[in-house]
């Protein structure tokens, strides 16, 4: 098995400096679960309550496995071809369709984008309310926490991830106060157990009950987004082949396992009408949990929570735009590096604005609702290629995943990305409009390539 070094020389005169390998076993198992973990538990699990019911946790079972089926493809794929470009490099690869691997590419970044505009919104609500007077208009404070975050990752990888971690830590803490309260509510015979069963958000029985819990599945789903961001930190990653089939299984297990109690505890404890009414669902457990736990203290881990998700989705964001111009897909200028910071300064500048422009589109669910199907899209095509790439073998040793894995990952993802999930239309058409833009940003880049003689 070859293993990479951390690349430490100068790079020669008119070469882009490569990335830093700075990233161990350690720090990218937290950088998983960190990049996993966040807004989407802390944001949405009112909203899915309010499609399945008091069986919130159901959905989030259901999620767990559907990402743990694709996790596998994601392993066996960057343990093959460990480059930063993730799931485009991948499509790329299987279909050597350019047209395509660009759509999948732009998909990939749209839905990190989307994924941080909901966390920024997620920081302007009912969180940060419980701490301040909103003296600031929230578009505003979403606006103005995206810069930060450029600002951040503009420092360079080490710092994001040491941020990364320390974000980690703490909204794990706040999800760990919530398994206490549910521990404490069971013991003291406080809940009530029969909403755990209780399917009446799910719109009645029979098919209105299917399309309920496949609606709350697909919303929930963003909460298990992330695992595949961390491919994108495989030039940056050191020895990738070995350190990542370890990080991306515990990672989705530790995360899956939480979700499912958190969901859990937060039935028990709250009405489903009542989490669904709220853009803060966790602190409402909190304060109905009786323990006397501060509200504000919670609140701030809240927030700590959702800004670790918009910090990685944000750097992943950039990382991809890195890899898709040394890939050409976009222009080369996506690809520049600062020399004495070595981060992709254009990919970050460019994908801090695109997210900018995305917070003032939707609310929290629309936009976690428009990340999931956009991924669940991605999935379905990476799960494919997975199969396809079986007759490219590699000369270093890898993961390879059980087939039936990806089969039922390609499946699972096309029913939970289809009608059947019972999302908003608004969904469709936020991400019709990003693809669109996606093959205008296509047809210039064929222009300028065409007129520099290079296609």
């Amino acid at each position: 098995m070859t293993t990479s070094k951390a690349t430490t020389e100068a790079p020669t005169p008119g070469e882009e400096p490569a990335l830093n390998r700075a990233i161990g076993p350690k720090l990218l198992i937290l950088f998983v679960i960190g990049d996993i973990l966040g807004t989407g538990i802390y944001a949405t699990t009112g909203k899915v309550a309010g499609k399945v019911g008091g069986a919130l946790w159901l959905p989030f079972a259901i999620g767990f496995v559907v990402a743990l089926l694709t996790a596998a493809s994601y392993v066996e794929l960057v343990g093959k071809y460990p480059k930063a470009a993730g799931a485009a490099l991948y499509t790329q690869k299987a279909f050597k369709v350019p047209f395509f691997t660009f759509i999948i590419a732009f998909m990939v970044m749209c839905s990190g984008l989307s994924s941080a505009s909901a966390a920024a919104r997620a920081f302007s609500g009912d969180y940060l309310g419980e701490l301040t007077n909103d003296a600031l208009p929230p578009t505003l404070i979403a606006i103005l926490f995206i810069v930060a975050l450029a600002a951040l990752n503009l420092r360079g990888v080490s710092e994001s991830v040491k941020a990364n971690v320390v974000l980690t830590l703490v909204e794990v803490t706040g999800l760990a106060i919530i398994l206490a309260i549910g521990a404490y509510a069971v013991l003291s015979g406080d809940g009530e157990p029969s909403r755990l069963t209780d399917f009446e958000g799910g719109g009645g029985t029979g098919f209105a009950l299917m399309t309920g819990i496949l609606g709350a599945t697909a919303l929930g789903f963003f909460a298990f987004v992330g695992f595949e961001d961390s491919v994108n930190m495989a030039e940056e990653t050191k020895d990738p082949a070995r350190t990542f089939p370890r990080a991306i299984f515990i990672g989705v297990a530790v995360t899956g396992t939480i979700y499912v109690l958190v969901a859990l505890v937060s039935s028990l404890l709250v009405d489903y009408k009542v989490l669904e009414g709220s853009s803060g669902p966790l602190l409402e457990v909190v304060k109905a949990g009786g323990i006397d736990f501060p509200h504000k203290l919670f609140a701030l881990i809240a927030l700590f929570a959702v800004t670790n998700s918009a910090l990685i989705n944000i750097m992943m964001a950039s990382r991809l735009c890195y890899g898709m111009a040394n890939e050409r897909i976009l222009p080369r200028a996506m690809g520049r590096v600062l020399s004495r910071r070595r981060t992709p300064v254009v990919g970050i500048v460019f994908v801090s604005l695109l997210a900018i422009g995305l917070v003032s589109t939707g609310e929290i669910e629309g936009l976690g609702d428009t990340t999931a199907f956009l991924l669940l899209c991605v999935f379905a095509v990476v799960n494919v290629a997975v199969l396809v790439l079986r007759r490219d073998p590699v000369e270093h040793k890898h993961f390879r995943a059980p087939t039936v894995l990806p089969v039922l990952g390609a499946i699972t993802a096309l029913v939970l990305a289809s009608p059947l999930a019972d999302r908003p239309a608004e969904v469709y058409i936020r991400a019709g409009v990003l693809l669109a833009i996606g093959i205008g940003l296509w047809a210039v880049n064929k222009v300028v390539l065409k007129a520099r003689g290079e296609e």
